[in-house]
């Protein structure tokens, strides 16, 4: 486990790195007022991003984990997901974005930026759910530490050698930087078997109810952008897109354990949820060390980060540090809704992640609205803590309930008296 976490850990922070990188060189070639308006229709890709494929991918990780055999319907089920929304997405994005009145570029250019950040990348992001399921990590981090370095390659390419500086030229560069790539992963695949293409009707509820998990999440997580947006000048707007940025590259410290865990505790929960708390309890331990340290990091380095991506972006050291704390949070809440998912209880995980985050995103609004930035950082503080506590009293009662299940035929069984 610990040499799968340092493999898994090593290519995500690799390709956390990557991305830190793309972020400082499209932050400096596109100048704050243009990658503020790159950062605002971003906001809305990684919303809808989350809806293309209706949570598809978590069938196909859970199920395939457990039955191999069933790998070719579930990749044409997902295949098949991502190109119906797909085309309702792009669609109607680039209609709400064209008319959105603070976003002033063309329609074209809003179509390529949601055609690559939201339909090539869930297939590129399905590759690396495919390796997973089937227990090829090394192939799982590949693919992804391939992604970040095509992009960064695309943004040096594009900016410093092509001197690309408005939101219009970097939006083709990126368009077939992810066009490319999505060919060699569906290349990466083609020795697996070919897809089955069905719907399975079984797996669309639960797809739903795991999409609508980060669909709110992504709402809630970019509700400050647009508020901010509207109040406040577009450079400042940048370096808060900046911040925020960082502090998603930093989750992948997170994220690279509990990709891991996640196939475990499916095989562990298969016949009762109860059977795999004590590994949940044991991972948790994990998420915390990993979530403090990687808080210590960032808070350390946030006053160097400007040199990186220009001294325009003046309030980027005290956005990052007033941030950095909210991922030791979110590693003490993402084992206990990792193991509900796992074990197929996506209702539960839904209730806690959508209720808070629904919740959540009112909060924010008001208190970005009312006492930007100071009362944005309360409110996320406030609404990771909650999701911390929901979560574990959730799963601590579900795995209680599973013991009883499991407990009471042996009872009956014991309580039955002996034939003669």
């Amino acid at each position: 486990m610990i040499v799968s976490y340092l493999l898994s850990s090593g290519s995500l922070a690799s390709a956390s790195l990557a991305q830190l990188v793309t972020f400082a060189i499209l932050a400096r070639a596109l100048g704050p007022a243009e990658f503020g308006l790159f950062v605002q229709i971003t906001a809305v890709t990684a919303i809808a991003v989350q809806i293309c494929g209706l949570g598809a991918s978590d069938c196909l990780l859970r199920r395939v984990s457990r039955e191999p055999g069933s790998y070719p319907s579930l990749l044409g089920h997902n295949l098949l997901l991502i190109g119906f929304t797909g085309l309702l997405i792009v669609f109607g994005g680039v209609t709400a974005m064209s008319s959105w009145p603070h976003i002033d570029t063309d329609v074209s250019t809003i179509a390529m930026l949601f055609v690559g950040n939201v339909v090539l990348v869930r297939v590129i992001l399905l590759v690396e759910t495919v390796f997973l399921s089937l227990g090829e990590v090394r192939s799982a981090n590949r693919s992804v530490v391939g992604f970040a370095l095509m992009r960064m390659a695309t943004a040096a390419i594009a900016c410093i050698v092509f001197g690309a500086s408005s939101l219009s030229e970097w939006a083709i560069w990126q368009f077939c930087g992810h066009l490319l790539y999505t060919l060699v992963a569906a290349a990466w695949l083609r020795p697996l078997g070919r897809p089955r293409f069905v719907i399975l009707r079984e797996e669309l509820r639960l797809g739903i109810l795991f999409s609508s998990q980060f669909v709110v999440r992504a709402v809630r997580s970019n509700v400050d952008l647009f508020v901010i947006g509207m109040l406040a000048p577009v450079e400042t707007v940048g370096s808060y897109g900046v911040a925020r940025r960082i502090m998603d590259s930093s989750y992948l410290s997170i994220d690279a354990f509990n990709r891991l865990v996640y196939p475990r505790f499916a095989r562990a929960s298969r016949d009762g949820l109860y059977l795999a708390l004590p590994a949940a309890k044991r991972s948790l331990g994990a998420a915390l060390a990993l979530g403090i340290a990687t808080f210590l990091v960032l808070f350390v380095l946030a006053p160097y980060l400007p040199l990186l991506f220009g001294r325009d972006y003046h309030d980027l050291t005290f956005f990052v540090r007033c941030l950095s704390g909210t991922i030791v949070l979110v590693g003490a809440w993402a084992v206990a809704v990792d193991l509900l998912g796992a074990s197929g209880r996506q209702g539960a995980r839904a209730l806690i992640l959508n209720s808070t985050n629904i919740l959540g995103s009112g909060l924010i609004a008001a208190a970005t609205w009312f006492a930007a930035p100071i009362g944005t950082f309360v409110a996320l503080y406030v609404i990771e803590g909650s999701v911390v506590i929901s979560a574990w009293l959730v799963l601590l009662e579900l795995s209680r309930r599973s013991r009883q299940d499991a407990a009471a035929p042996t009872a009956r069984v014991l309580s039955e008296p002996l034939s003669p």
